[in-house]
């Protein structure tokens, strides 16, 4: 994938004057059965390696400080977000911090170092010198852990996730990774539940049918869903989220707004799963933008507050470049939505009718 720069994908999220941040922390909900609770509204930490714009140390300082002060106590990074970038910067940010927060990482994807002369093919811009190597594997997955930990200099994570095996990473190669996942790195990270040294563990992607799989057959207590339980997709509805119900798995309900959309609308050269929005998705965005003007109610509220009305969702995750988009984050999960805006997207067909709000 080629690197794009600023201009050609804008921040989604508006430069309002937002409201102050609260001063206290935003509400929790329990994953799984555990006892692990997680704010409502996630901080996803791939911005802070650089996705799709160069951001400096300090402004992921500041960004993260200003989650902080907003209330956010759910920080999730990955050692791909900028081949490692954005581990050391949450890291730095979050140490003296640490124990307020539930941090989770992922596994699945080993770094090594970039050889000579060779070149990124990421959409990271600035990454770290490193390229990836796919490992699930019970031991690719433990060194991956003890990777992570030295990169953000934490003892020890309350969330582990096994990361992207799905089709769009793997290709074919995608029912032998899975297979090498339950059997190997599955069983890492059971072991690491059972020893205490996680609190949970799960699997983040944005295939919902994927996640079925996994529920089937091993005992998971989180799943990360990216972009598939939105304003603009209700897929889960069938058959992932009345299975995450019966066996006790929450969702944690990342990319709310499908990468871009359902901050910006449908202008020109939205967003949507990280390339250029198709005519259907953004004549259904100006749609749903229409019913949120009758109620007088943001685009961005809407976005970050559906996935929550689910039972089975336990905190909505998105990921933020710099302070003024937490802040305009934390100030839409306070807005109050009237039930009639939700009753007017079902009656118009703009969401589904079993959908809870």
């Amino acid at each position: 994938m080629h690197e794009m720069t600023r201009q050609e994908f804008p921040s989604p999220f508006p430069s309002p004057s937002p409201s102050p941040p609260p001063a206290s922390p935003l509400p929790t909900r329990r994953v799984g059965q555990t006892a692990l609770d997680v704010s409502v509204l996630g901080f996803g930490a791939a911005p802070l390696g650089g996705i799709y714009r160069s951001i400096s140390n300090a402004e992921a300082e500041a960004t993260v400080a200003t989650a902080l002060a907003s209330g956010l106590r759910y920080f999730d990074v990955a050692p791909f977000y900028g081949l490692g970038l954005a581990e050391h910067r949450l890291g730095s940010a979050l140490r003296e911090r640490r124990d307020e927060c539930v941090v989770s990482t992922k596994v699945g994807r080993l770094l090594r170092p970039l050889k000579a002369g060779a070149r990124h093919a990421t959409m990271y811009v600035d990454p770290l010198p490193f390229e990836v190597a796919f490992d699930y594997s019970y031991d690719g997955v433990m060194r991956s852990i003890e990777d992570s930990q030295q990169r953000t200099g934490f003892a020890t994570f309350d969330m582990v996730f096994l990361h992207d095996v799905n089709r769009r990473w793997l290709g074919d190669d995608v029912e032998r990774r899975f297979d090498e996942a339950m059997n190997g790195g599955y069983r890492a990270l059971d072991e690491l539940r059972r020893a205490g040294q996680v609190k949970a563990i799960g699997v983040g992607v944005n295939d919902s049918e994927m996640l079925v799989r996994f529920a089937r057959a091993g005992r998971f207590d989180g799943f990360m869903l990216a972009g598939r339980y939105t304003l603009l997709e209700q897929t889960p509805l069938d058959a992932l989220f009345p299975l995450c119900e019966q066996e006790g798995v929450s969702i944690i309900a990342a990319a709310p707004f499908n990468s871009g959309i359902l901050a910006t609308g449908a202008r020109a050269g939205a967003k949507y799963f990280y390339t250029d929005a198709p005519a259907d998705i953004v004549a259904r965005t100006r749609r749903i933008e229409a019913v949120c003007e009758t109620h007088g109610v943001p685009l961005i509220a809407a976005a970050l507050q559906f996935a929550l009305r689910h039972p089975v969702v336990a905190s909505v995750a998105t990921g933020f470049s710099s302070p003024a988009e937490v802040a305009t984050g934390a100030a839409m999960m306070a807005v109050a939505i009237p039930p009639a805006f939700w009753d007017e997207l079902k009656a118009s067909g703009l969401i589904r009718s079993d959908a809870p709000t």
